[in-house]
């Protein structure tokens, strides 16, 4: 049996595409928002671009490297939801306007003080740095340029700058916002690397595409070499593109990419609606082997059959019947013309050209799979022995797959080290890991293991419920796993001298870090009362407020990782 029938095919298709001709007018009013800042608009990310595990859901938009600018409001509306996360967007604020779509502006400092003071009302609370408050619309309405907060470059931010969005208000999907008519100069077109060459008789993590690097010659840009032999009846496409645009120096992604075969389009990519519940459908529209091994996003021009990202997807009739695919098709002596047409959203274009010559198919050689470890896609699949067990919904897998398990010895560990498939695989949804333990575990340890997964380059580790000998973990990621006693508490220490006097200081800080898993809960007591301490990193502040008049004060933080174990320190400070 070939690998073809084994492995139903494929991953891809990263960035958005289309050639300039079919690309409609926006369908989204025009002008209606304005820009959230008060200097010009310039780009350090953009809609669609290929992060780690999700699609950038809006535009990053330089603050010329500074915190506290002014944030507006970009239309009328209302603020909607006030949000406060140690990672993601930080510190958020949602508006809702009458025209049917949402605003959001992330990486925050600041709220206007009206914000700021309800906002914490609502930590004190909750005893809760962390909330999410919604908002009626009678609370807080506000106008088209009215302030609302200050820049800034909290969450899992590592740069100054303002994170903007535009969402639908029904679906809460966030769209393209460079297709709203905003003030934004760029007349650079995209910038294609490399090309890469796929069999789609194989599945997508069986093999390695030959990578073709790209250059211009005149207008459009050409293989190192004229023509491309292919010797596989299915052929498809990735591509590797960087889009650029006036006075940044930022590499970002792009809006739209067709693939065109004597003039004849095969497959049209369009990004411009993409939802929180559909990003991580990432790892099937880029090519999630070649990033995690080479580093490369290749963004490929075909369609896997667990990709739940049909609708950004376009066929022509006569390519419908492959439309699960993308892949080109001619008969074997033919030689083709190739053409991917790629636009950015404000309608530069470029253009790859070459030949492609199909020859005689390759024989492929048949792969050893037992029916058994043969995981399908859109099925759910399981596996189990005496030490590991789990099972995939019918999402979890892009692809067919032949699943691989493997074990090795570990003396220092409660178990050995068990390879559940490969790294370099990705799976959507998140499944329940069962490991046991291959030593006998102490009665007073029977609470404190912990799993520390290996991807081949680094290691994390998080805590695992205790199930009747077996221990639980919701992950979403194959890799190398293994049981470890987790029995030491986080650390902590101030950042400033015992006893100071902090008379000219605005705040006061401590960090927490721990060794297995992660700091699960940070408390702060102000002589006996909670007070609110925000996380940054592994970084816990808290800013003077009225919760702190002057005098000398007592100040206990305890921390806790995932596994309960908890340290405490005291604190005494004069104010």
């Amino acid at each position: 049996m070939y690998l073809r029938k084994l492995l139903l095919p494929v991953l891809f298709t990263c960035s958005g595409w289309v050639s300039l001709a079919q690309q409609p007018a926006s369908p989204y009013p025009q002008n209606y928002f304005r820009n959230p800042l008060d200097i010009p608009i310039l780009l350090a990310g953009n809609f669609g671009e290929c992060r780690p595990g999700h699609f950038h859901s809006g535009i990053d938009i330089k603050t010329n490297g500074k915190e506290n600018l002014v944030v507006h409001a970009a239309a009328d509306g209302y603020i909607s939801r006030i949000k406060m996360e140690k990672g993601g967007f930080g510190h958020a604020l949602y508006v809702k306007h009458p025209n049917g779509y949402t605003t959001l502006y992330a990486h925050l400092n600041d709220f206007v003080p009206e914000l700021q003071k309800l906002l914490k009302a609502e930590q004190y609370k909750n005893e809760s740095w962390q909330v999410d408050i919604v908002l009626d619309s009678m609370q807080y309405p506000v106008k088209k340029g009215q302030q609302i907060a200050w820049s800034g470059n909290t969450g899992a931010s590592t740069a100054p700058h303002l994170h903007f969005e535009i969402r639908n208000t029904t679906t809460e999907h966030p769209l393209n916002p460079m297709l709203f008519g905003l003030p934004i100069v760029d007349k650079i077109p995209p910038k294609p690397e490399q090309i890469a060459i796929y069999d789609l008789r194989k599945g997508v993590y069986q093999q390695d595409p030959e990578i073709i690097t790209l250059h211009k010659k005149g207008n459009v840009y050409v293989p190192s070499k004229d023509t491309i032999k292919v010797y596989t009846p299915e052929p498809a496409l990735g591509i590797n593109v960087n889009d650029f645009m006036n006075g940044s120096t930022n590499t970002l992604g792009y809006y739209t990419a067709s693939v065109y075969m004597n003039n004849a389009m095969i497959i049209t990519v369009r990004l411009d609606d993409i939802g929180y519940d559909e990003t991580r459908y990432l790892h099937a529209f880029s090519d999630y082997k070649t990033k995690k091994l080479k580093g490369i996003w290749m963004q490929c021009l075909f369609e896997q059959l667990g990709n739940g990202l049909s609708h950004i997807y376009e066929y022509t009739s006569s390519y419908r019947r492959f439309s699960e695919r993308g892949r080109l098709e001619a008969n074997i002596g033919q030689v083709k013309t190739v053409r991917i047409d790629i636009t950015d959203a404000s309608g530069n274009k470029s253009t790859v050209s070459f030949l492609m010559q199909f020859n005689k198919p390759t024989d492929l050689p048949p792969v050893a799979c037992d029916k058994k470890n043969l995981f399908n896609v859109n099925k759910a699949n399981s596996f189990s022995n005496t030490n590991v067990a789990f099972v995939l919904d019918e999402k979890a897998l892009y692809e067919t797959m032949c699943f691989e398990f493997d074990r090795k010895r570990d003396a220092d560990s409660y178990s050995d080290r068990f390879g559940i498939s490969k790294s370099y695989i990705p799976v959507h949804t998140r499944f329940d890991l069962y490991l046991k333990p291959d030593k006998p575990v102490p009665f007073d340890l029977r609470d404190k293991i912990a799993a520390i997964y290996n991807d081949g380059t680094s290691e994390t580790g998080m805590g695992m419920t205790n199930d009747d000998d077996w221990y639980k973990a919701s992950v979403r990621n194959f890799g190398e796993y293994r049981l470890v006693a987790d029995t030491i508490p986080p650390a902590i220490k101030s950042l400033q001298k015992e006893n100071a006097v902090l008379t000219k200081a605005g705040a006061i800080s401590f960090s927490a870090t721990e060794t297995t898993t992660s700091v699960k809960k940070f408390r702060g007591e102000l002589d006996g009362k909670w007070i609110c301490f925000e996380q940054r990193g592994n970084n816990f502040i808290y800013r003077f407020d009225e919760h702190c008049p002057p005098g000398k004060h007592t100040l206990v933080v305890t921390a806790a990782d995932e596994n309960d174990n908890t340290s405490r320190l005291t604190y005494n400070f004069t104010r």
